[in-house]
Order: structure tokens, then C-alpha cells, then sequence
């Protein structure tokens, strides 16, 4: 089932001068979005998001997004909201809130790993991935 979990800041937050909507610079209370085809079990209380960060000394265009680096969150959630489309013909078939609590941790940086990318990134289709090896100049 396809899932969009969006993680709020619950009410009375700190930090909340800092949580701004990138196109716009409008103050938000939404911390993070997932979408979520996989068959995991929604969020529950006391877990927590991974944040993504930018190591500037070790940034390299040619590797990395933007963000280097990953740790557990310092927002942990408090309640889980769940609703589900009445209608068939949705983008999803659940939409959960997560409301969060700023609780910060110290949490190890980890950096990310190198992307793996296999027949089974194509959905098993042997020659969308052929003709993406050969748009990455890589040899069979």
C-alpha cells in the first residue's frame, strides 16, 4: 500500500523560526515528507526520522545530492494520525501524520552509502537497465 507520511512539529516547538518552506520561505510545522511503496509498518510513537546532512569537507558534486551524511533525528513522534482515501482511485492508499516533539539525541553521523543499482532498480527489466549501464559507460 502506497503510504505519505509526513512528520509534523506538534504544538508549542522550538525551533520553529527554522522550519520554512523552500520555495516560498513561509514558516511551516511539516519536518519531513516520505513516501512509502514498501509494505513497512507505519511509524509509531517514540520513533524517529533520519535527518540528512551536508559535510561541506566532504561534499562531491559528482557523488552526493546534497547531503553527505545521516543520523537519527532529533524530532521524535509523539501521535500517529492515519486516514484513509474513501475514494479507489487515489495517489495513496494512507496518509499519516506523525506528530513530532523536538527531543534531540546524540546521534552518530553515518555517511551515506554508495548507491547499488541493479535489474532490480528497473522493476527487473533487463533492458532498462542495459541502456542505463550503457548511458553510464559501464561494460557488461
Amino acid at each position: 500500500m502506497r503510504k505519505w507520511i509526513v512528520y509534523k512539529a506538534d504544538t508549542n516547538q522550538p525551533h520553529w523560526n527554522g522550519r520554512k518552506l523552500q520555495h516560498t520561505q513561509a514558516l511551516t510545522k511539516i519536518l519531513q515528507e516520505n513516501w512509502d511503496s514498501s509494505d513497512s509498518p507505519i511509524p509509531e510513537v517514540g520513533d524517529r526520522f533520519t535527518e540528512y546532512v551536508q559535510v561541506s569537507e566532504e561534499h562531491n558534486s559528482s557523488f552526493h545530492g546534497y547531503s553527505t551524511h545521516y543520523k537519527k533525528g532529533d524530532w521524535e513522534v509523539v501521535r500517529v494520525e492515519t486516514y484513509v482515501p474513501e475514494l479507489d482511485d487515489t495517489s495513496f492508499g494512507m496518509i499519516v501524520i506523525c506528530y513530532c516533539q523536538y527531543n534531540p539525541i546524540d546521534a552518530p553521523l553515518s555517511p551515506i552509502p554508495s548507491r547499488i543499482v541493479s535489474v532490480n532498480s528497473f522493476g527487473s527489466d533487463q533492458k532498462k537497465y542495459q541502456e542505463w549501464l550503457d548511458s553510464q559507460g559501464v561494460k557488461s
